[in-house]
């Protein structure tokens, strides 16, 4: 196909589009930013952000209550994307981008308490993008990472490892054009006959089959408080057993976002995705009270040679969190008040 051909591809020319706005967080120029994200977001676009940010006013909405606070809480705050994928679905047309936003940690963000050392926080970001604007976002931002990095997470030890966690292992995440239609449908086919065994979890781990598609050197990357395994053995003792036994009835709801795949790699969004009830114990320590519940889960997986061999996964714990009335920065600012108010001699409210 000829280069005249590519930049015909509406998944290639979208994610050209998002290389506009990468590229605006990469080389951040703090005076400009609002105007280079008002430039690519259609006027009333919608923008669905982790908690406690949530719904915002568009492009000027995500400046003012997200990147400005960030950007002045991080200086030299730069974006790292080791995935920019695309696709459509339901008659859309999405860019999915995951990497981290990394830079020194100089001033408070959220009241975390900085730590003036170099921090990275992981973000999966989906774009709908219509007539070469962006029209929807949906974005979880792993803020539960930027607290660990200040010893400042007040509640349950992740069961997995919290890291930071790394690309691709073929770093293949940034992916060129031509859209490859055959390999993306094999990719979703896959993906999409996991998730049908997932959903047969009441019948038995041996219903599931997650051998028949998971790699046998897997790596199942959480969110911090979760936590990153390897390994099918892995995946099942530190998120999969402790999730079910907790959320027996969970049901992930593939029909309430784009399920969407480019080439080896699959995405997806939706606000929310899951549903379920805390019937049991087991998850995050949280005390089960027949608390229903809904999930923000956006993901992104990696096939190679007929398997999964990656899967990169962003919860938005705090909502989770918030839904069973716990408000986990209130609790974090608890946790920090006498480190944030050393010197002050203001010890007690």
């Amino acid at each position: 196909m000829s280069n005249g051909d590519m930049m015909t591809d509406i998944h290639t020319r979208n994610k050209t589009l998002i290389g506009r706005f990468r590229r605006a967080l990469y080389d951040i120029d703090p005076g400009a930013l609002k105007g280079q994200l008002n430039s690519l977001f259609a006027p009333g676009a919608v923008v669905h952000l982790a908690t406690p940010f949530e719904d915002l006013d568009g492009a000027d909405g995500l400046y003012e209550a997200a990147y400005r606070p960030l950007i002045a809480a991080i200086p030299d705050l730069e974006r790292r994307d080791f995935i920019v994928m695309a696709g459509a679905d339901k008659g859309e047309d999405w860019v999915g981008c995951a990497g981290h936003y990394i830079g020194v940690f100089e001033y408070p963000w959220l009241d975390i308490p900085p730590t003036q050392h170099i921090v990275g926080m992981r973000y999966h970001e989906f774009f709908r993008i219509v007539d070469e604007r962006i029209v929807e976002m949906q974005a979880l931002w792993d803020i539960p990472q930027m607290m660990m990095a200040a010893g400042a997470w007040p509640l349950a030890p992740s069961l997995g490892v919290d890291w930071l966690v790394p690309g691709p292992a073929r770093n293949d995440g940034i992916i060129a054009g031509p859209h490859d239609a055959a390999r993306s449908e094999a990719s979703r086919t896959l993906v999409g006959n996991m998730l049908a065994g997932l959903g047969r979890s009441t019948e038995g781990v041996e219903a599931m089959q997650l051998d028949r598609y998971w790699h046998p050197k897997m790596n199942w990357y959480g969110p911090c408080g979760i936590g990153s395994m390897r390994r099918v053995s892995g995946f099942r003792n530190w998120h999969q057993i402790p999730f079910l036994a907790g959320m027996p009835d969970r049901v992930g709801i593939i029909e309430a976002g784009p399920f969407f795949a480019d080439g080896d790699y699959v995405g997806f969004t939706a606000w929310p995705g899951m549903k379920m009830t805390i019937s049991g114990d087991g998850w995050l320590g949280i005390a089960p009270a027949n608390q229903k519940i809904t999930m923000r889960s956006l993901d992104f997986w990696r096939c190679e040679d007929g398997w999964i061999r990656e899967n990169w996964v962003l919860v938005d714990l705090l909502h989770v969190y918030k839904q069973i009335g716990v408000d986990v920065l209130s609790r974090m600012r608890e946790y920090t008040y006498g480190r944030r108010h050393l010197g002050t001699g203001a010890l007690q409210k």
